[in-house]
């Protein structure tokens, strides 16, 4: 028996899931949040335009487009991409037309270049 589930997701059930605020114009919804040693499974929404700034991957992260579209300075992900960026990598991410991600992290992140106001 699974420990948690989201049915639906590549055909939009994360539309009716709770999502709370993540970074400037990104929500999130947990799905399993880090704990100890375990990885981090959530969904990211980005609004429009939204994006997070350069930094570290201190783990294997893996990505599931599951609408719109997320860039990096490697190219344009759109519905159904699966990305991974391995430990030691380092990249900023956004979307101009906004999307939804199912991403799982070994590791939190590290912020490299925070934007100054």
């Amino acid at each position: 028996m699974p420990e948690t589930t989201r049915e639906l997701l590549t055909s939009g059930g994360w539309r009716d899931l709770h999502f709370a605020p993540f970074r400037d114009q990104v929500t999130i919804h947990w799905i399993r949040p880090f704990e100890g040693d375990q990885p981090g499974v959530a969904l990211l929404k980005y609004e429009a335009g939204a994006g997070v700034p350069r930094h570290r991957h201190e783990g294997l992260e893996t990505i599931l487009v599951l609408d719109g579209v997320q860039s990096d300075e490697a190219g344009n992900y759109g519905r159904g991409s699966y990305i991974v960026n391995a430990a030691g990598t380092e990249h900023s991410v956004w979307s101009d037309t906004g999307c939804v991600v199912l991403i799982q992290w070994d590791r939190p992140v590290s912020i490299l270049e925070e934007k100054t106001a």
